[in-house]
Formats: C-alpha cells, structure tokens, sequence
C-alpha cells in the first residue's frame, strides 16, 4: 500500500491539469509535515475524551453553560420565526451531512478521474470513518436531546457529538487538504477554507439556535472531525513519504 500512496503523490502529466504537486504552495509536505498533523490529531482526540467524561459524570459548570445557551437561543428562536425558517433551511439542506457528503463523493471522482486513486481512496475511507465514528461515540456517550414544551424542530438519534458539526469539519478539512496535497493555487485556498470555515460555524450555530445540541455536543463534533482528519492527513503523508523514500532513484 505504502507504494502504491508514494506513486500518486504527484499530478501525473503536468499538462493535465492546473494544479499539480509544486505548482502554487510549493512541494508536498514531507515526514515533519506528517508528524505535526498527528501530533495534533492526538491532542484534538484527547480534548473530546475530556470533554466526553465530563459530560458523562455531568460537569456542573458544564451543564450550566450548555443549558443557558441553549435556553437563551431558544427563546430568540421562538420569537423569530423568519430567522428560524432559514436557520432550518441551513441546517437541514445547505450543511446537512448528506451534502457534505455528496461534496466529498464530487471531490473523490474528481481524484479518480484524475488517476489519483489512493487519495481518492484515503478520501473515501477517511469520510466513512467520520461516519461510524459519529454513531459509536453517539452510542456508547447515549446523551439526551435538549427537550422544549414549544420545539422549533426535531432530530433524531443521541446528542453527542453532533453530527452535523463532525460531517462539516471532516469535508471541510478533507477538500482543503487534498487541493493542498495536490498543489493547488493559495487562492484556491484561501476559498475553500473561507467556505469551509462559514459552514463549520454556521452549521454549529444553526444546531445550537433549533435547539437540538447542547454547546458542548457541537464542540465535541468540531473536536473529533478535526481529529479525524488531521489523523487522515499525517497518516498518508508518512506513508507517502516513507513510499518515496524507498523508491529507487531516476537513471539519467
């Protein structure tokens, strides 16, 4: 496997695309590269089990804080029922999961479409990861929905973490990796990731304002899809890295 990842780590034929593998930001990221994305993978994953334990041994400081925001918010959401529609129209549509997910299949065709089958791979596994990683923690944490007399909208399965704020993050953070991995243009960079970074607030606060998360869920699912992808990252770039490392040199 590990030949097979250093073999896609450039474009292919320079000719074929724009973006390529030193075009724009430089060279792909090597070895230490690597090492920080998984240094900081286990610092994000050891902030969600913190903040896990805490909501399962009911943290007071905690549990104050998640129910005056969602308090507070609901009440603004109960008096504004035209900012309500189009908080549901966002959460339920523009930055559901599903099309989170129907992004990062368009992101994985366009890799293999462009004869980088690994990473479309990596891509694809790495999003079903977000996925079963989300349920298990959903699962095993069980946490109750905020419960209102007067709901604004509804939601199902357990609170922790949301899953909304995860599926955000991991395609988010996916797409801005891969155009990175593959060299693409810092204004092409600098536009994913503003796109990026409004939806992983925008859906957080949407989850918050409707009244099916409590603050601390939204964290937890900013937290773990960081995590996720930040793992994804410096797990392919050292193995990448180790690939091209073995590789015999070019005869010239």
């Amino acid at each position: 496997m590990a030949g097979s990842v250093g073999e896609d780590r450039g474009m292919g034929s320079p000719s074929s695309s724009g973006i390529d593998s030193t075009s724009g930001t430089g060279a792909p990221a090597g070895p230490a590269a690597g090492a920080r994305a998984l240094h900081a993978a286990g610092w994000l994953a050891a902030a969600a089990v913190a903040l896990a334990v805490l909501v399962l041994v009911h943290w007071a400081p905690l549990s104050h804080a998640d129910r005056t925001v969602a308090g507070e918010l609901h009440r603004v959401a109960r008096a504004s029922p035209d900012l309500t529609a189009a908080n549901r129209v966002l959460s339920d549509w523009v930055w559901d999961p599903w099309t989170m997910r129907v992004a990062l299949t368009l992101l994985v065709g366009w890799l293999v479409w462009r004869g980088v089958r690994v990473l479309a791979a990596w891509v694809a596994a790495t999003s079903v990861a977000g996925t079963l990683l989300q349920q298990g923690v959903k699962a095993a944490v069980d946490r109750p929905r905020p419960v209102w007399p007067d709901p604004v909208d509804s939601a199902h399965y357990a609170a922790f973490p949301s899953g909304h704020a995860l599926t955000a993050v991991v395609a988010a953070g996916l797409a801005l990796w891969v155009l990175r991995e593959r060299g693409a243009p810092v204004a092409w960079l600098r536009v994913v990731g503003a796109v990026g970074a409004v939806s992983v607030l925008g859906v957080g606060l949407t989850r918050l304002y409707l009244g099916v998360h409590w603050l601390s869920d939204v964290l937890a699912g900013w937290l773990v899809g960081a995590a996720l992808v930040a793992a994804a990252a410096g797990l392919y770039t050292r193995l990448a890295s180790a690939a091209a490392a073995t590789e015999p040199p070019e005869q010239g």
